[in-house]
């Protein structure tokens, strides 16, 4: 994803040896974002009064998250995930809902604490 990233923005990262461990530390760095954007916004909105009900808030969390991840991807058309399997959902998903969980309960028990 990051390598179309780079070249729609017409900075491509140019064939060295050292290129793959650029995409990756590109791609880390984009994960990075995301998340920290994520949590940013659901923060602002919980402090603003917007709760999902009841015990909604942690995956409502991971599943922003997983939707801000893999609409860029089938944008690209990196990938496709109306094709995906059962396990290629699961292993998207998972990672997703924990990040939600603990995001979410960390926003949450830092509101508690004021």
């Amino acid at each position: 994803m990051v390598e179309k990233i780079t070249e729609k923005a017409g900075h491509p990262v140019p064939e060295s040896d050292g290129r793959d461990n650029r995409l990756s530390g590109l791609g880390a760095l984009t994960g990075i974002a995301v998340g920290v954007g994520t949590g940013a916004a659901v923060a602002l909105l919980h402090r603003a009064g917007v709760r999902p009900p009841g015990r909604l808030g942690g995956p409502v969390t991971g599943a922003l998250a997983m939707v801000l991840t893999d609409i860029p991807i089938a944008g690209l058309g990196i990938s496709d995930p109306r094709t995906w399997s059962l396990a290629d959902w699961t292993a998207d998903a998972l990672p997703h809902l924990a990040y939600g969980l603990v995001t979410y309960g960390l926003i949450s028990a830092a509101h508690r604490h004021r």
